[in-house]
């Protein structure tokens, strides 16, 4: 999966993102959900399928976050 942002009013719903992106349920990582990025921008992110991004616009990488250094 990757990331994607975008412009919403305040307030805006997982549903109004996905429909500003024209995505559905199957495109979208519901369980992470829609985040607010910067309210000031109205700017969020919500994570969707590799194809769902590359239709949306220009994708960002999730890498997964592990522990760094020896362990």
């Amino acid at each position: 999966m990757v990331l994607v942002t975008v412009r919403l009013p305040p307030g805006a719903t997982l549903a109004d993102a996905m429909e500003r992106l024209g995505l559905s349920e199957e495109d979208v990582d519901t369980g992470y959900g829609l985040v607010l990025i910067d309210p000031d921008q109205g700017l969020y992110g919500l994570r969707v399928t590799e194809e769902a991004g590359h239709r949306t616009g220009p994708p960002f990488s999730d890498p997964r976050i592990e522990p760094y250094g020896p362990g």
